[in-house]
């Protein structure tokens, strides 16, 4: 029987040697805005010839005709899987106070990693992974019916709560462990025989997460971190109105505009299946585009439709064409980084031909999006980020699960790769060496 007097350390500790092996480490992280980010690092991609992180990839007819450097997975995550580190240490240490600072810290900084994830939500999610990895290993292995130690890790950042009552970050995260426990057991609910009783407790959770998070403002707080995780209680919540979860994710993305990710979560929620209707996507579309347009130009217009056509043909056949390429142009013009142009030409290449069915219906503007990932390879791209590719090959689904991340990235190198000798095929068949590098592309003959 859970013991009140044990401290909150204990009882996560005792409920994470029960069901994890190893660390513990979760492949993927889920954000607070439903984006998914890989955090263990995968096997190093070894080039003998050099020590750099990235190495040249010969492909194609001849090794020598397609030179292509490849950035190592093991370093282009390691920055996230540092943050959650810090995170999980800091946690299993029942230092929290010292986390509370740091995810305030980052949060009041907007600081985002590299690839555009906020340095304050891969903090707490290190910090609650523990209990929610232990969660997840439980119902994968069958053992949903042992409740009493699948809960006592959530009780345990339930009295740590208890002890920071009047700390925000610290409060926001356990609401943030409830809604990630909430998903757990809506997805294994086609898995386990009692799927009335899994959808009752995950809306319990979702209730739980509301009532934690009621009290706090992310607007008045200044918080993005906190706002995200009010927008993440959407999904638990679908009564809610399109005027309602519209306005929410606009005074989110005002409160970080530079924050990509917060666009396209307002897209995806704006979808029918969710909250909205095509109108609705159209119109926060053009509104968010007008508020963000010192920041992104004409790109936030894009960021909304970013995941919203490739998950729904009818949005891409709807989507105002003109408008989405001048998004990916102002894009690429205010942050043409590789970790970017990787995401934009990948989205492109891959993302947009899952459905070769939906692709062959013929809508103009699915044809016009895809075709722009030619000038994105051939004008921007320097190498070829690995993580990057094998995400857009799965629509950057929200819920991905990853055994191998080595595994993971090795399919997203041979998609980009397959993509960029179709690309130049012509140039290969012709005998021309094409290689990439940091001064751009040369195609030379041999």
């Amino acid at each position: 029987m859970l013991n009140k007097n044990t401290p909150a350390r204990d009882l996560i500790k005792q409920v994470f040697a029960t069901f994890l092996p190893g660390d513990g480490r979760a492949t993927t992280v889920q954000t607070a805005n439903g984006h998914p980010v890989p955090l263990a690092k995968p096997t190093t991609v070894h080039d003998n010839a050099s020590k750099r992180h990235c190495h040249g990839s010969p492909v194609g007819q001849s090794a020598e005709q397609l030179i292509v450097p490849i950035c190592d997975p093991a370093h282009s995550g390691s920055d996230c899987a540092a943050l959650q580190d810090q995170g999980q240490f800091l946690a299993r240490q029942d230092r929290w106070g010292d986390l509370s600072s740091r995810i305030a810290e980052a949060d009041k900084a907007r600081r985002n990693t590299p690839h555009g994830l906020p340095v304050a939500e891969l903090l707490a999610h290190g910090a609650r992974s523990d209990v929610v990895n232990a969660v997840e290993h439980a119902l994968s292995l069958g053992h949903a019916a042992d409740r009493r130690k699948m809960i006592e890790g959530v009780m345990g950042l339930e009295a740590m709560c208890v002890e920071h009552r009047d700390d925000p970050y610290l409060r926001t995260l356990v609401a943030l462990a409830h809604i990630d426990v909430a998903w757990i057991w809506r997805g294994y609910s086609d898995v386990l025989s009692i799927t009335v009783a899994n959808g009752q407790r995950c809306a319990a959770h979702f209730d739980r997460a509301a009532a934690l998070l009621h009290p706090l403002d992310g607007i008045a707080l200044n918080s993005p971190f906190i706002a995200a995780a009010k927008t993440a209680l959407l999904a638990g919540q679908r009564s809610a109105g399109t005027t309602q979860v519209a306005d929410d994710f606009a005074a989110l993305i005002d409160l970080d505009p530079d924050n990509h990710r917060h666009m396209r979560s307002l897209g995806t929620h704006m979808l029918p299946r969710w909250f909205g209707d095509y109108t609705a996507l159209e119109l926060e579309a053009r509104r968010t585009a007008a508020r963000t347009e010192a920041t992104w130009g004409h790109g936030a217009y894009a960021w909304v439709y970013f995941d919203a056509i490739a998950l729904d043909p009818e949005a891409c056949a709807r989507v105002d064409i003109d408008f989405f390429m001048d998004g990916l142009r102002d894009i690429v013009a205010r942050r043409p980084d590789q970790e970017m142009i990787n995401l934009l030409a990948s989205y492109c290449a891959v993302a947009l031909r899952y459905s070769e069915e939906t692709a062959a219906k013929g809508t103009p503007q699915r044809a016009e999006i895809v075709e722009a990932a030619e000038w994105l390879i051939r004008d921007h791209l320097r190498e070829i980020h690995p993580l990057i590719w094998a995400h857009a090959a799965q629509r950057f689904d929200n819920n991905l699960r990853i055994a191998s991340p080595r595994r993971f990235a090795d399919h997203g190198r041979k998609d980009a790769l397959a993509f960029i000798a179709k690309l130049f095929r012509h140039e290969i068949e012709a005998g021309q060496r094409v290689e990439f590098s940091a001064k751009g592309l040369r195609v030379t003959s041999n």
